[in-house]
């Protein structure tokens, strides 16, 4: 399995109290991703390979999810038409992906999947992905960040 997500609420488009830089994610922001991270957890992704962008908002974000720092990738900040590539080779059989990512590349993604949603994801959204032993992927939804705490996995 492989989860895109969106990183959270962004201090620099916000008035609410941010964490840190001003582009890094703001204090709902990390309940946001703790939230995300706790839904993840609970799907049994314990043991997920945890990468993001090299912001600051999607390393945050990342920090938030899963309580530590993740590995920084520059291929998950500039997308653009390997992209799908990019998330096959980094997929390592028998472990899931998340990658903590932007709107522009989920978006850019699903474009090229064929997936039809909305033109730019929510703060801390998640799509969920799956690739077959053949690399070919099949984007299977979305949980939006406030949804996770009335699914029924607890």
């Amino acid at each position: 399995m492989v989860v895109l997500v969106r990183h959270a609420e962004r201090c620099d488009r916000s008035t609410h109290p941010c964490l840190g830089p001003a582009d890094g994610i703001t204090r709902a922001g990390s309940d946001s991703a703790q939230a995300v991270g706790q839904g993840l957890v609970s799907l049994g992704m314990t043991q997920a390979d945890v990468l993001s962008s090299p912001l600051t908002r999607t390393a945050q974000t990342a920090h938030y999810m899963f309580g530590k720092d993740a590995q920084t990738q520059e291929w998950l900040a500039d997308c653009g038409s390997t992209w799908r590539n990019d998330i096959v080779a980094h997929k390592r059989a028998h472990r899931n992906l998340v990658l903590v990512t932007h709107s522009g590349c989920i978006s850019d993604f699903e474009a090229m999947n064929g997936f039809n949603h909305a033109p730019k994801s929510e703060y801390g959204s998640s799509l969920f992905v799956h690739v077959d032993k053949n690399g070919q992927l099949q984007v299977l939804g979305i949980v939006k960040a406030e949804d996770w705490s009335s699914l029924p996995y607890k």
